[in-house]
């Protein structure tokens, strides 16, 4: 997969990520594109564990919903994270 594509999944995944996921975040748009990419890669290193091809970085239609999961269980760990700072 190009870097431009990379660049373009990971800001709809992060987009989609933060639609889906209840509350306030507040992060711009740059943050929001490297949230969809590090939930790219945590979706594709999940999706990869039920896939036997040892394809990770290709552009399939279930890579998209797994890079929208993972950009949701960041999210929600950068949350839990904030949280617990706060609090402490």
């Amino acid at each position: 997969m190009g870097i431009i594509a990379f660049i373009v999944i990971g800001l709809i995944a992060g987009l989609i990520a933060r639609a889906i996921l209840p509350g306030r975040q507040s992060m711009g748009l740059l943050a929001t594109t490297l949230l969809g990419m590090v939930g790219s890669i945590v979706g594709g290193l999940i999706g990869s564990l039920f896939q036997r091809d040892g394809r990770l970085f290709d552009l399939h239609a279930s890579g998209i919903l797994m890079s929208v999961l993972g950009a949701i269980v960041v999210l929600l760990l950068v949350g839990a994270v904030g949280r617990r700072r706060v609090h402490a």
